[in-house]
């Protein structure tokens, strides 16, 4: 019995090798006599062929791989009726089957579980497939990308106090200089992209008023913004996004009038090799401070104390207050009485540059993603009050463990950042960026380039610690050079200096994603970090992978790429099975992202197309993506690139373009006609091709 499983393994193999280089003829012939095999009825021998036979013999994967040019011929057709009256002729027996139902697969017992794309073909074997001398892959990011931002309706941009319903009196008076004739600007005014305006029917009123590109839906018959009582009464009393700048504490940042005293504290102590202990009244004095040489000393005469409990009121209050006389100065929080950070096998969503925003963890939220974590946010500039850096740190509603990470590379400007966030956003942790790999911040002294500044990094682990009320987090990577780890000797020095919690990414700066993570020296990692829980993180794109990943003994896994690629992998993670998720529903996953963005960024032109931008960010990993029904193999491997194929529809095909263009178009369909002269070029050039 054995050896017949051998030979039908063999066969398997041939039968995989046919059908890309013999007749179908030879190769129909080949499957029958597995067919006969199959027919058989013996279970032994059914246990031991793999899932793409079964593939085959259903024959769903006999017409979906494609040559290049074919693929984009079937997309500019844009549709399926013109490609085949093109191709009935040559072929007149192959059948294209229509795309089923969302169907959900469950691995049997035994199954081979290396997988592999449509034709079981690696990155390198679809490259064979294109053209022999394809040029070489363009690598690297795209400096030089055009600036998104529309700016030919900059001219005829409507007064805010027109928006906002305060015609009678201007926010700036005679120095405004913007429109406030409504009727010229709705004579240059776009037409509307919808019927439905998203804001209005969720809040039940849309701040954006005539601007907004789906005015039609809220404007009365003399232009007024209409608004529904109830519904805008039920939004009065919730907030949907916390953690928001204020004016205040902006104008206080930007001029530098903000005294941090437990981080200067901090910082004394540290300097002069002294254990941290708690705040000393006489000392947090800026002339004590002067006196002893503290850092930051130079801004002391001019600063004033950070709004909290100890000091003045908060910047939201409308009226400065002493406030109330509290001890916070000399008695505070242990390690141990701080809240402890609890999300041992909870599925935890990485902070995600660029395409980790609000609206995108709201879609991994309502497919299981337990923990969620904001874009690295730069030190620097969230001491300077930047409004962009600050919109990192927003956190929805429904997110209910949700941490912040920074990143910088010395300790004066981590220590002071993390007293600024303590005393003004709500988060459940905050995380240090020790792993970002791109030279920015690499030769700034940041990002990985801490792992080997170990006097600079205990500085700044111990300083922020002193300064949180809230757990603190390290994300690290294996080292800087490939075959020169330091996590292993890193490890025991950040439980010791009082780190809650570690996420180690299973590759180095050097090696970036060329390789497979090293799951062996993460499993290493964890007997080195123990009792310190461990995350581990890194090649996760199937619930078989979560289950090996969770065999070494982290406390839990970290999705990134994997849940750009499929978000509803946490879903598929939690009930342990593969879903063939139709294209209709992968459409409706990105619509119901663009409704989160415009809520999030605006439903006027530069909300809409600041939505479409993040779109199309993320597309340019969603394209990576093979359906389950296509496979022969499963689960797909996150490094694997498909060859160009057909899917059972126009939409799955056009889905699984890698040209930009076609992005464009899917973004069209959600999100109205782009711009005139409208370019989009991907983060990295790898992203896109023809």
């Amino acid at each position: 019995m054995w050896r017949l499983g051998c030979a039908l393994q063999s066969m398997l193999g041939l039968v995989v090798f046919c059908r890309l280089t013999w007749p179908r003829v030879v190769t129909a012939a080949i499957c029958g006599l597995a067919q006969q095999i199959l027919g058989s009825g013996d279970p032994e021998i059914k246990q031991v062929l793999p899932v793409a036979l079964r593939c085959s013999q259903a024959g769903a994967g006999w017409s979906y791989l494609t040559t290049k040019e074919q693929f984009h011929e079937f997309l500019e057709a844009r549709g399926e009726e013109k490609f085949a009256q093109e191709t009935e002729a040559v072929e007149p027996e192959s059948h294209d089957l229509a795309e089923p139902e969302a169907k959900r697969v469950r691995l049997a017992d035994g199954q081979v579980e290396d997988g592999q794309t449509v034709a079981g073909q690696t990155e390198e074997a679809s490259e064979l497939l294109e053209q022999p001398q394809a040029q070489k892959r363009a690598r690297g990011q795209n400096k030089s990308r055009p600036h998104l931002k529309p700016t030919h309706y900059d001219g005829n941009r409507l007064c805010p106090s027109l928006i906002q319903g305060s015609a009678s009196k201007c926010f700036f008076g005679d120095r405004c200089r913007f429109l406030h004739d409504v009727g010229r600007y709705l004579e240059t005014k776009p037409a509307d992209l919808g019927p439905c305006c998203v804001l209005f029917e969720t809040f039940g009123r849309c701040p954006y008023g005539v601007t907004c590109r789906f005015a039609g839906a809220h404007l009365g018959p003399e232009g007024q913004n209409l608004v529904r009582e109830e519904l805008a009464a039920q939004g009065a009393h919730t907030l949907p996004v916390r953690n928001t700048l204020d004016k205040t504490l902006q104008q206080q940042l930007r001029k530098r009038k903000v005294r941090f005293e437990r981080a200067e504290w901090a910082l004394l102590q540290l300097s002069q090799g002294q254990p941290l202990g708690p705040v000393s009244t006489a000392a947090a004095t800026p002339e004590a401070a002067a006196a002893e040489g503290a850092p930051g000393q130079g801004h002391g005469d001019a600063q004033q104390a950070l709004p909290g409990p100890d000091a003045t009121a908060l910047p939201s209050s409308p009226v400065k207050t002493c406030g109330p006389l509290t001890d916070e100065d000399v008695i505070k929080l242990r390690p141990c009485e701080k809240k402890r950070l609890d999300i041992g096998g909870k599925l935890y969503l990485a902070p995600l540059t660029t395409c980790g925003n609000l609206p995108f963890r709201r879609i991994c939220k309502r497919f299981g993603a337990d923990v969620t974590c904001g874009e690295m946010a730069v030190c620097t500039n969230l001491l300077q009050g930047q409004t962009s850096e600050w919109a990192l740190l927003k956190r929805h509603h429904s997110e209910d463990l949700f941490g912040v990470q920074l990143e910088g590379a010395f300790p004066d400007t981590m220590t002071r950042c993390a007293e600024l966030l303590n005393r003004t956003i709500e988060v459940d942790f905050v995380d240090i960026n020790v792993g970002c790999p791109i030279d920015l911040v690499y030769k700034k002294g940041g990002g990985c380039a801490l792992m080997s500044r170990s006097t600079k990094f205990r500085q700044i682990v111990l300083g922020m610690n002193q300064v949180l009320d809230v757990p603190l987090t390290v994300k690290t990577r294996t080292g800087v050079q490939e075959r020169a780890n330091l996590a292993h000797r890193l490890l025991p020095e950040l439980r010791d200096w009082g780190v809650a919690l570690v996420t180690l990414h299973g590759r180095s700066r050097e090696q970036r994603y060329t390789k497979m993570a090293d799951w062996q020296y993460i499993e290493q990692c964890v007997r080195a970090a123990s009792p310190m829980p461990l995350f581990g993180n890194g090649d996760i794109l199937s619930y078989e992978d979560a289950n090996r990943a969770m065999q070494t003994g982290v406390a839990g896994v970290m999705i990134a790429r994997g849940a750009l690629l499929k978000p509803w992998l946490f879903t598929e993670i939690k009930e342990q099975r593969h879903w063939d998720i139709s294209s209709s529903e992968r459409l409706d996953i990105l619509r119901d992202f663009t409704h989160y963005g415009l809520e999030h960024w605006g439903s006027d032109t530069q909300g809409v197309e600041k939505t479409r931008r993040f779109l199309l960010e993320w597309l340019s990993f969603l394209c990576r993506y093979v359906p389950v029904g296509l496979l022969e193999r499963l689960p797909q491997k996150i490094n694997e690139r498909p060859p160009y194929y057909l899917g059972r529809n126009y939409l799955e095909t056009l889905m699984a373009s890698q040209n930009s263009a076609d992005w464009v178009r899917i973004s069209e369909m959600l999100l109205g006609p782009v711009p005139p002269n409208f370019v989009f070029l991907p983060k990295h050039k790898a992203n896109s091709y023809k």
